[in-house]
């Protein structure tokens, strides 16, 4: 009876946590920190930090992050715990400390896309998760003051897509040599002391990051016979922990300033001075992938081995396989154009009534054209392909539910560049796929009765995959529907730690990768979450909720959804009635 008391007691506490309160503390911490930073006042940054890392509200936020919000809160470590009540909760926040002790992360191997080699992962144990998001907390205000322009990988509010733009702004009006770069195990090889050389934070934190980067691992699968049992880590980041990504963004940092010093170095043209020669130098980076970009050949080559260099004061080395140059234009070593994060950068030669133009109305006589690359088409047709085959005997609804996600998120990916070409590819082999599929089904069946069966038509479309569920029509999603709209590449030094939450949650909103629905949502509710009444920032989790439950007779219409944070949708939840078994109404059909 007292152990029952208990457990309500510690659920209704957990409930009733002002998370609007916690939010708001926790963020103008981390505002005064972006700030101290940005004008070098380094005391001001540890007093913070000190500050937030004590924060009992910051303590919160990092457990419901992980044990709530993150989509690997079920992933266990070596403790086995992954799922935590509200009266664990509470008590994993009252035990969070820095120390200079940590338990080995548990390795587990996950498959690479489109690779049949493996990805190998630790995962801490929940306390460690949890800490770390808390020095997590403390440390990327700081350093998001302090990164480069053109790093985006593994940032708040950089995408893959802002780092296209950049290419794309550097390379419109003048063809120009490209080195194509990849580190062999970035995060597997990174050497600890000048990692922590780097880091340079206070004596109590650099003990706890320490201890975690030295945990070791245990590995009981036995993959491509690996030792079983428990391995040292005396380099490397661990890849699964929250901190990880923030670190290796610490140790590639000052790549670009290196290539830039050199740029000062190249004779000016009359006319120009350094600033110009630094301008017509780029590096663009997405975390351990990057590009430098010149006119000049020569210069190319220099800045391969000056990076050469550098990688190696921290243990890290170019992968020759994936390391290459070629030319935006003309054909060099056999390559033209290039690939960088799934999408095909080149230009080509066309007439001149099709050229690009410079600003003074001169004709360039070439177009940079940035579109799906082959790989990245192959790689998704393959998945298409395997869902349909997987799904041979089952019902139709069951195969559009499945591959509609797939379709409209490979789809929205590329929505920003000239992607009609391949949209219309992909919709033709999809047809010539499920018509194989719908024939399967129905041997010996006329080809009338089988477009009869599977296929409609909606808003003049006569060839649309779709069936009859309920009271509503479930169709398959076209690839050559989406609507290609250019992508407005973030401010170079603007952080979402600067405090302008209306620009961060706009540019969220407007996200390719984001979903109609929750675009929708997101620009009805300005930006804001309706149960908690704060913005969406941009690690934030959003579900969709249904305003009146399902279960009480609600509906999919539009004026019953609404967007929320996955926290707050869990106390809704909890609280609507939509977990009753016993208050299920039945909708009319």
């Amino acid at each position: 009876m007292n152990t029952s008391n208990t457990r309500e007691k510690s659920m209704v506490e957990w409930k009733n946590i002002n998370w609007r309160k916690a939010e708001r503390v926790v963020f103008k911490l981390q505002k005064r920190i972006y700030r101290a930073s940005e004008r070098g006042d380094v005391k001001t940054v540890r007093k913070l930090q000190k500050t937030l890392m004590k924060s009992w509200y910051a303590k919160l936020l990092a457990v419901r992050k992980v044990t709530q919000d993150n989509k690997g809160r079920k992933t266990a470590g070596i403790d086995g715990k992954k799922s935590y009540r509200p009266q664990q909760r509470l008590q994993l926040v009252n035990e969070l400390s820095l120390s200079s002790k940590a338990k080995p992360t548990r390795r587990v191997w996950i498959a690479k896309p489109g690779k049949s080699e493996k990805r190998p992962l630790g995962i801490p144990t929940m306390y460690d998760r949890a800490l770390q998001t808390s020095v997590k907390m403390a440390l990327e205000p700081e350093w998001e003051a302090k990164f480069e322009p053109n790093s985006y990988g593994f940032r708040p509010g950089r995408s893959c897509h802002d780092a296209i733009e950049a290419i794309f702004t550097t390379i419109k009006q003048k063809s120009k040599y490209v080195l194509d770069a990849d580190i062999a195990g970035c995060f597997d090889n990174i050497n600890h002391e000048a990692l922590m050389r780097k880091v340079n934070t206070f004596p109590t934190l650099r003990r706890q990051i320490n201890a975690w980067l030295k945990a070791g691992v245990i590995d009981w699968s036995g993959y491509a016979n690996r030792p079983k049992g428990y391995s040292e880590t005396n380099k490397g980041t661990p890849q699964g922990g929250t901190l990880s990504p923030l670190l290796a963004n610490i140790a590639l940092h000052g790549m670009e300033n290196r290539v830039k010093q050199f740029a000062d170095t190249l004779p000016t043209r009359n006319g120009f001075g350094k600033r110009d020669n630094r301008k017509s130098l780029t590096l663009v980076r997405y975390a351990d992938d990057f590009l430098v970009i010149h006119e000049n050949l020569e210069v190319i080559q220099k800045c391969k081995a000056i990076i050469a260099d550098w990688l190696k004061d921290i243990g890290l080395e170019f992968k020759p396989s994936k390391t290459k140059i070629s030319h935006t234009l003309n054909p060099h070593e056999g390559n033209s154009g290039l690939d960088f994060l799934g999408f095909n950068i080149r230009q080509y030669q066309v007439g001149k009534y099709k050229s690009a133009k410079r600003s003074n109305g001169e004709r360039l006589g070439f177009k940079t054209i940035i579109k799906p690359s082959s790989k990245s088409l192959q790689n998704h047709y393959r998945n298409i392909a395997s869902i349909i085959d997987q799904h041979s005997n089952a019902p139709q609804a069951a195969l559009i539910s499945r591959l509609n996600p797939v379709i409209r998120g490979w789809a929205n990916y590329f929505s920003t560049v000239c992607s009609q070409e391949k949209y219309s590819l992909l919709d033709s082999l999809m047809w010539k796929k499920l018509w194989a599929w719908a024939k399967y089904r129905c041997p010996g069946t006329g080809r009338k009765k089988i477009v009869h069966k599977y296929w409609g038509i909606i808003e003049g479309d006569n060839w649309v995959f779709l069936c009859k569920q309920d009271n509503y029509t479930l169709s398959l999603e076209k690839y050559s529907k989406t609507e290609i709209q250019r992508h407005i590449k973030v401010k170079d030094v603007s952080s979402p730690y600067n405090g302008n939450t209306v620009y961060w949650s706009t540019r969220r909103g407007r996200s390719p990768e984001m979903p109609a629905r929750i675009t929708r949502l997101l620009k009805a509710q300005k930006g804001k979450c309706n149960h908690c009444g704060l913005y969406f920032r941009e690690e934030d989790e959003m579900e969709v909720d249904h305003i009146i439950p399902k279960k009480k007779g609600g509906s999919n219409k539009k004026d019953n959804l609404q967007l929320l944070h996955k926290h707050c949708h869990d106390t809704k939840t909890a609280n609507d009635g939509s977990l009753d078994r016993s208050t299920h109404v039945k909708r009319a059909i």
